[in-house]
């Protein structure tokens, strides 16, 4: 067997902040998009690099449709996948080739 490998775990948190922040992504929302925030909010999370994986309590045109085009004016991407509303942040993609 090989001594070529070494795994420093030590270190390994502060790695990992490292790529957190390399990725573009600096955290994920949950909520519930309900009309009760308000769309202000939602758009703010999507500038500071946060993913928005909102649960849609109503009808998702209704609810998003505040936030929504200037979402997508900034750059983000929106998906709505079962019941729930994904928003990544200009330069975060969504991978949907596993759906």
């Amino acid at each position: 067997m090989s001594d070529g490998f070494s795994l420093d775990l030590r270190n390994a948190e502060e790695q990992i902040d490292e790529w957190e922040a390399a990725d573009g992504v600096e955290g994920v929302v949950l909520g519930v998009l309900d009309g009760e925030t308000p769309d202000e909010e939602w758009l703010e999370e999507l500038a500071a690099g946060k993913v928005l994986v909102l649960a849609v309590h109503g009808e998702l045109n209704e609810r998003a449709a505040g936030f929504a085009g200037p979402a997508k004016d900034a750059g983000a991407t929106l998906m709505h996948f079962r019941g729930f509303l994904v928003a990544a942040p200009a330069g975060v993609s969504l991978d949907t080739s596993r759906l």
